[in-house]
């Protein structure tokens, strides 16, 4: 399949993930369409867009103001896609869902335009299944929120081009995104894996008494998740093992760690253990609300950004 230049993306489905992407492709100077069933929708989006520009102007957005010229909120997706170079779908996260409206998307779109989904953890094997075109099918899985974090996860499906891959990829570098090229589907890809995984432990040492989730989370943050942020685990771990790197690390702290491994819990999410977590991170939160939060985060995220931004231009 023949890549083509974009300049107009789909946004189907304009949630919490759909209105991020929009406000982040607009940031890019793209002109967008979007389709939502949802009431309010529209309103919704275009908030979204307001609220987000200010942190995205810091990261460099194309205009001062929102374009709000730039953006098309169409009742049907198909209608959203008509004249659409590249697709982001952020249809719910349910397999029949996804299949149906890839399929409606497929059947109305010229071959040579690429679908991707949004889906945290769904195999884009099975969401292609339906689809006239299943070669231009990509899984393109953002970080929430879309429009700060930079990591998109591209996965290919059985039947998917290797052009649409190498497509995606350079979509979503040449606007400034960090793809990553997962080489073979897995339930939860990469990225929600790892999280996932950390996350089990953390629910465990909650619920084993071991720490209160205040502490759990500021293990993280205050601890390895700052390292994370710069270098990731691997290289972490390279650099712990000094002058001899790696290899030095596992020689020293390899079985140590494999000891680890094998204490690892194993929760579940019960009712009780629910409620524990769900006391915990109000009793962390001190009163601030969801909105008040994420704008922390998101305040903290654009300080980051631009921080890594300087190291990468030293």
């Amino acid at each position: 399949m023949q890549q083509r230049e974009v300049r107009h993306v789909a946004v189907i489905g304009t949630g919490t993930i759909g209105a991020s992407w929009a406000a982040f492709f607009l940031s890019r100077g793209l002109r967008v369409s979007a389709s939502d069933p949802a009431p309010q929708a529209e309103r919704q989006l275009r908030l979204f867009v307001d609220t987000a520009w200010p942190v995205l102007r810091e990261l460099g957005a194309a205009t001062a103001a929102p374009p709000h010229d730039l953006l098309i909120f169409c009742a049907e997706p198909e209608m959203a896609v008509a004249q659409a170079d590249f697709v982001q779908e952020n249809g719910p996260e349910r397999e029949a869902v996804k299949q149906a409206l890839l399929a409606r998307i497929d059947a109305v779109l010229p071959p040579e335009v690429i679908i991707a989904s949004s889906s945290s953890g769904l195999l884009i094997s099975r969401l292609q299944a339906g689809c006239r075109h299943p070669e231009r099918c990509v899984i393109g899985h953002p970080f929430n929120p879309p429009h700060l974090i930079p990591l998109v996860e591209v996965v290919g499906g059985e039947r998917t081009a290797p052009a649409a891959i190498e497509g995606a990829l350079a979509f979503y570098k040449a606007i400034g995104k960090r793809p990553i090229h997962i080489r073979r589907e897995v339930a939860g890809h990469v990225a929600n894996r790892l999280q996932a995984a950390l996350w089990r432990e953390a629910v465990h040492l909650v619920a084993a008494g071991v720490a209160s989730v205040a502490d759990v989370d500021a293990a993280i943050s205050e601890g390895s998740g700052l390292l994370w942020a710069l270098m990731g685990p691997h290289l972490t771990f390279h650099l712990a093992g000094g002058t001899g790197g790696m290899a030095h690390f596992l020689e020293q702290l390899g079985p140590a760690l494999e000891s680890w491994w094998d204490e690892l819990g194993n929760p579940r999410l019960t009712p009780e253990i629910g409620q524990s977590l769900t006391a915990g991170v109000a009793a962390e939160a001190e009163g601030r609300d969801i909105a008040a939060l994420a704008a922390e985060r998101d305040r903290f995220l654009v300080d980051l950004l631009a921080l890594k931004a300087g190291r990468r231009g030293a």
